[in-house]
């Protein structure tokens, strides 16, 4: 037994060095690279100038993006100059687009041929008419002559069920929905215009008002064309053209634009420029500080630093322990902040702090279990993909997803480790259970009712709530299980079956939330997979074996269907109203590039990185350089940074990722196997919920990293239609590392050292 032991933690260790060693040679071996830290134009009074992508370093801009002018007073003015890409100002915490205007009572706008009156505009409500016909909306529902339209031939169920909802919801609830002007057809949300292609002009709800915008069609309103309107630089703060984000200051003559996101990077610090535009340069580095971070960081360093030669010179106190690791917490929550203030310290920096929170978990007091030796290889594995990914990108935010990524890392994995270190001086009885998961069940409701209010499909306030509600959902249905399988909650009456009902409201939340919040299916199949793995499970601890033969069979009916699917014709799909189009889209890409350019993109990457990556050996000799056609895969960071990875390392290394992956879902149902014996083992009530409640927790959080684990693979292989989910801790998902992964390998790690204490 010692033996096995040391075996899980020397192969541990020798791994992990490796995979830090790979991220140190990846970040020596990167190229120099060099952007712009202040574009600074300087125009004469009544001069003009035209910025773009090359003049703003700005790689999503448009080749001509802001006309900036000075008028005779001095006064600087800027306009978008492009027709297709929008140019944000904004003044502190308010944000205004050019090329909209918030309407008001009494204007006029035209689109095309057609002119509209404004009859009546508040905050909450637009009425305006066109050649006798009347239109009224409130932000979230457009109505024709006071009648709701139809909905649109192409309409997903999720857009039905959003436009139900509205038609018949008081106002504060409704969510919002733009107007959309343009083409042949009034139905929806859209007014059709002759001659008028879809999308050329859009109206949508703010705070202030209805704001009126334009797309790629001339506007007028009041007669004046609204993109060639000028808008004063004075009290602006910072620009944002493409996704490059630039901070503005006007000193004298000069008008300072400090690009802060997505700036193009160059291998020297030379760029062709116009005479009124010079750059200040500013080479990347990898250990760099913000100059406000450098006493805190120091501090937190020679902490860490005394903590550990403490340590290594025979420090066992759990006190000492349980010190590094408040330090470790404490300097990723720090970086986090630099990071979200714009002044993220080097990618070292960040790096340095994620192995200190992977050893930590490795050298912490107790047994080094399966489930967190595959879990910090598997974290370390995808913090090199990250940083491959960021260091091989032309511009640079690539490098933020490893920052953010490394910077979670150390928050979530030390934090995990923590409550191993405090002993508890009284047991989580049943009811204690229940109010914390009362309380936790309240939170993720409340955090997915702020995301349908508040946000889109991407989340809310930079979070994925559905992530912390998968959290909740298996903690819920865990305890359910538990609870209804013991003897003593045969006679609860009704309170039982209240009890046992509990996970059901937020399991038909997040459902609704998949159909109409989620352009896709994909939530649909997590919870599929998650459930019929829960009723499995169920199945085999009640020896229900038909259930379970019953369960297996339609599992293989599901692989049946796919693979006759993958059979079918696109003509066959047709007319499927049920997401058809990414059905034909996956069974012949080729015949829709545009659509199917992710799928085409990623088989593309896959295949030049053949058995040995795209060098040959696995990738060692491409560590920190350019990543090349690789990176022009929408979503690489995400939903296809499998593809990035076999494209860089090889099928032969993602045999290796397999096998970690695997031996992690292993360790989760190793310990829940482990937790049902201890409770079938105990003679008192507490010993055997707790048992079978830890138990049925982990195979629901096993279930649902095998369903992300399922659709990202099968999305990358083209196994299944293209479907957007994060592969675990290979993809920059910071809201599933986060609010998902860490705490579940925490849980994992935990009672497989409570098992030990029995």
């Amino acid at each position: 037994m010692m033996l096995r032991r040391a075996s899980v933690f020397t192969l541990t260790a020798c791994a992990l060095t490796l995979l830090c060693v790979l991220q140190l040679l990846a970040l020596a071996h990167a190229p120099a690279a060099f952007h712009p830290d202040a574009v600074d134009v300087q125009l004469r009074p009544g001069e003009r100038i035209v910025l773009g992508q090359a003049e703003l370093a700005a790689p999503d801009a448009g080749q001509r993006h802001i006309g900036v002018r000075r008028d005779a007073a001095g006064a600087y003015f800027v306009r978008n100059a492009s027709t297709g890409r929008a140019l944000l100002l904004l003044r502190g915490k308010d944000e205004q687009r050019t090329g909209a205007t918030i309407l008001r009572t009494g204007q006029t706008f035209q689109l095309g041929a057609t002119r509209f009156t404004v009859d009546a505009a508040t905050s909450t409500m637009l009425a305006f008419s066109a050649g006798g016909q009347q239109w009224s909306y409130d932000g979230a529902t457009l109505r024709r002559g006071g009648a709701v339209q139809g909905a649109c031939p192409d309409s997903r169920p999720g857009a039905r069920l959003l436009g139900a909802w509205n038609r018949f919801a008081p106002h504060a609830m409704t969510m919002a929905r733009p107007l959309v002007f343009g083409a042949n057809l009034h139905c929806g949300n859209r007014l059709g215009l002759a001659g008028i292609d879809g999308g050329a002009a859009m109206a949508s709800r703010t705070q202030e008002g209805i704001v009126l915008a334009a797309s790629n069609t001339p506007l007028l309103v009041d007669g004046e064309a609204l993109a060639e309107r000028d808008y004063p630089l004075g009290g602006v703060t910072a620009l944002i053209a493409g996704r490059t984000r630039m901070m503005v200051a006007i000193d004298g003559n000069h008008l300072l634009l400090r690009p802060a996101s997505h700036v193009a990077l160059f291998s020297e610090a030379r760029a062709p420029l116009p005479a009124q535009v010079t750059w200040e340069w500013r080479q990347r580095g990898a250990w760099t500080l913000p100059p406000a971070a450098v006493l805190p960081a120091a501090a937190l360093l020679l902490g860490a630093l005394g903590t550990a030669v403490f340590q290594v010179l025979g420090g066992s106190s759990l006190w000492t322990w349980r010190a590094a690791g408040i330090l470790i917490v404490g300097s990723g929550v720090a970086a986090l902040l630099l990071q979200r203030a714009g002044h993220a310290p080097g990618i070292g920096i960040a790096l340095v702090l994620a192995w200190a929170a992977l050893w930590y978990a490795v050298l912490a007091p107790g047994k080094l279990h399966l489930v967190t030796s595959a879990a910090v290889l598997l974290l370390g594995v995808g913090l090199l993909a990250q940083l491959e990914l960021g260091l091989g990108g032309a511009e640079s935010s690539w490098l933020r997803h490893v920052q953010k990524t490394a910077c979670l890392v150390a928050v979530g994995v030390a934090l995990g480790v923590l409550p191993r270190l405090f002993r508890r001086t009284t047991p989580l009885t049943q009811a204690r259970l229940e109010w914390l998961l009362l309380l936790l069940a309240a939170l993720a409701l409340t955090a997915l009712a702020l995301q349908v209010a508040f946000g889109d499909e991407t989340g809310v306030f930079d979070i994925q709530p559905v992530e912390f509600a998968k959290l909740a959902l298996a903690a819920l249905a865990a305890h359910c299980l538990a609870l209804g399988m013991s003897p003593q909650a045969a006679s609860g009456g009704i309170r039982r079956w209240l009890r046992l009902g509990a996970p059901a409201l937020l399991f038909i939340v997040l459902l609704a939330l998949a159909l109409v919040q989620v352009d896709d299916y994909s939530p649909l199949i997590l919870l599929l997979v998650w459930s019929t793995a829960m009723a499995l499970c169920y199945a085999l601890a009640s020896r229900s074996f038909k259930l379970a033969g019953a369960l297996a069979a339609g599992a293989l009916l599901c692989v049946g269907a796919i693979a006759l699917l993958h059979s079918a014709g696109p003509a066959q799909l047709a007319n499927w109203q049920f997401y058809g189009d990414r059905f034909q889209v996956w069974l012949d890409p080729a015949t829709h590039p545009h659509t199917g350019q992710q799928m085409l993109a990623g088989g593309r990457a896959i295949a030049d990185g053949g058995w040995w990556g795209s060098d040959g050996v696995l990738g060692m000799t491409t560590l920190g350089q350019h990543a090349g056609s690789a990176m022009r895969i929408p979503a690489v960071q995400d939903d296809f940074a499998p593809s990035f990875f076999m494209n860089r390392h090889g099928l032969a290394a993602s045999l290796g990722l397999w096998l970690l992956q695997a031996l992690f879902v292993a360790g989760l149902l190793q310990v829940a196997a482990g937790a049902w014996a201890d409770s079938v083992a105990a003679r008192d009530f507490r010993r055997a919920w707790s048992g079978r409640f830890r138990c049925f927790a982990l195979c629901g959080g096993a279930a649902f990293v095998l369903g992300h684990l399922l659709l990202s693979w099968g999305t990358n292989l083209a196994i299944f239609p293209i479907m957007g989910q994060p592969m675990s801790f290979l993809s920059a998902g910071g809201s599933h590392l986060l609010f998902f992964i860490c705490p579940l390998l925490a849980f994992g790690s935990f009672s497989a050292q409570s098992l030990e204490e029995y």
